[in-house]
């Protein structure tokens, strides 16, 4: 867990979020009638419980986290010792921690986006490493064979809307979406950084952000389905913002949402 909201520019409590999946989550079947699979025939997986995301003022503290998660997991080869990893949210910035790292560890890993911004800003209202900027942020570390591919999006400027038309990295159709995940080669890795306004306010309205036009939990089924054909060797799930949805749907979609991960995960 990340519990961190401090570049959240419109509606905050993000930071709530890591701790509201694991409320919720004793009432949460551990069966998947989607994946017919069940956690509790997986082999262990763990909660390490929350990054040091606050300072000793008890203020947030987006670099000391994205330093514990480096602790942790820098002298790992994701890769070839198969570590593979969920990271919870907390807003969209302290997905840079995870992604870094795998790519890193995977020259050719394919980053999925799923989301309803673009998020490709170089900085937004003072922070580089905005919620706003993760993508952006991501490329910076990209090499000649890793991949973006971004379905949801909805919001963005102009610019970033040339730029993903520009890199082919946009995906305008739910069928399109499924044909290029498909394609994908079994054996190369995949990550999906998850925004969960990616779902219609309808739907989730328990995120900071929200963007009319979203997609239904049906369109992660049809999604999941396919990468559990393909290599999929991680994720992070961000903006839940459990305060903003006192009926408690919006964690409890959300840990729907983090138990098939958690089961794409543990069947490799």
């Amino acid at each position: 867990g990340f519990e961190f909201d401090g570049t959240a520019c419109f509606r905050k409590g993000t930071v709530h979020g890591p701790n509201a999946f694991r409320r919720v989550s004793d009432g949460i079947e551990t069966y998947s009638p989607y994946l017919d699979a069940d956690t509790e025939e997986l082999p262990p997986f763990y909660d390490l419980g929350n990054l040091l995301a606050r300072n000793e003022n008890g203020e947030q503290d987006w670099q000391r986290a994205t330093e514990h998660f480096a602790d942790i997991f820098g002298d790992i080869d994701l890769k070839n010792e198969n570590v593979r990893t969920i990271l919870l949210g907390g807003e969209h910035s302290i997905s840079y921690a995870s992604i870094r790292r795998y790519l890193e560890c995977y020259p050719n890993l394919v980053l999925l986006h799923l989301d309803a911004h673009a998020d490709l800003r170089d900085g937004y209202l003072g922070y580089h490493y905005s919620h706003a900027s993760i993508i952006r942020r991501a490329l910076d570390h990209f090499g000649a064979e890793h991949s973006l591919i971004q379905y949801g999006i909805r919001s963005g400027t102009k610019e970033e809307y040339q730029w993903m038309r520009e890199n082919k990295t946009l995906v305008t159709s739910r069928e399109t979406l499924l044909e290029r995940l498909t394609a994908i080669p079994k054996d190369r890795p995949v990550y999906l950084s998850f925004d969960l306004d990616y779902f219609d306010p309808s739907f989730f309205p328990g995120t900071g952000t929200p963007e009319p036009g979203g997609e239904d939990f049906h369109s992660f089924i049809s999604i999941i389905k396919i990468l559990r054909q393909k290599n999929f060797v991680g994720c992070d799930v961000v903006e839940l913002s459990p305060e903003i949805d006192p009926t408690d749907n919006s964690s409890v979609f959300a840990t729907k949402v983090l138990r098939e991960l958690i089961l794409l995960l543990g069947d490799k």
